[in-house]
């Protein structure tokens, strides 16, 4: 039985369309990131070395990006996978803070990507809009 403070109106299929596509892009970009890591494809071997990580890591961290980005794939686990995904982004960020990269191209890289993830579910999840209201 559904509980009343959660029946709102419909989300508008344009808003449905929007966030799909924008997830799509997250999810696509994220996968595309996780499988170059566990088919260890020589940029991305070298890029991970150059941030200070061992290649001996790179295979468990591609496995981990991509359990995360599952979750979020998946509509049932989508908000674990934004929470999941926002704390493996999160690493991310840290680790370019820490070697010094550059802020706007390379340190924000995650959170444009993150904000991706996270506009996305706010434009598909309506509970999310009762729980985050932008406008009221």
């Amino acid at each position: 039985m559904a509980n009343a403070a959660y029946l709102s109106a419909p989300i508008s299929r344009a808003r449905q369309r929007t966030g799909a596509v924008m997830a799509g892009l997250a999810i696509l970009f994220l996968s595309v990131d996780a499988l170059g890591k566990v088919l260890r494809v020589a940029p991305v071997v070298e890029g991970t070395v150059r941030l200070g990580y061992p290649e001996t890591v790179l295979v468990a961290l591609g496995i981990i990006e991509l359990a995360c980005v599952a979750a979020y794939a998946a509509p049932r686990t989508s908000v674990l996978g934004s929470i999941l995904l926002t704390g493996y982004l999160g690493g991310a960020i840290a680790t370019h803070v820490r070697i010094g990269s550059p802020l706007l191209t390379h340190t924000l890289f995650p959170i444009y990507v993150a904000a991706l993830v996270w506009g996305a579910l706010y434009l598909r999840e309506d509970r999310l809009t009762d729980l985050m209201p932008l406008r009221r």
